[in-house]
């Protein structure tokens, strides 16, 4: 039951903050820390309300009572987090004028440039294919 506690309050982190192909998928961040962190959440975040901003914050004042494992998976998995989220933001910038060439330029929502892009098969450069696996969206 506190792992799923764990899992599922690391996960709006991941999915509301949408990096480096090289690191973890947003999924893989939340598990580790499940796995890693659960009883040290458990024993220093007890009556916490844990959304994804306090439980960094919880664990970030705990540290110096944090297990060796929970201490390098905290830092790793946020670290991964962070790159993701800034990956996925700078899709939109990169790939502008792919939006503009492959979509016709007239997609003036974020969400449907995004899939427009994210579905083309061809036609985007090189710059915009590698935002998008950097991203994770493929």
């Amino acid at each position: 039951m506190n792992l799923i506690r764990v899992v599922l309050s690391v996960l709006p982190i991941l999915v509301c903050s949408p990096a480096l192909a090289e690191t973890m998928k947003f999924e893989d961040a939340a598990a580790m820390l499940g796995a890693s962190c659960a009883k040290d959440i458990n024993e220093s975040c007890r009556g916490v309300n844990l959304d994804s901003v306090r439980l960094k914050d919880c664990l970030a004042r705990n540290e110096d009572t944090m297990s060796p494992q929970c201490k390098a998976d905290y830092t790793r998995a946020f670290g991964a987090i962070q790159k993701r989220v800034a990956a996925r933001a700078a899709v939109r910038k990169i790939c502008v004028r792919d939006v503009v060439k492959v979509c016709g330029g007239a997609q003036k929502d974020e969400g449907d440039a995004l899939k427009c892009i994210l579905t083309a098969t061809r036609g985007l450069s090189v710059a915009c294919n590698k935002a998008i696996a950097e991203a994770g969206y493929r």
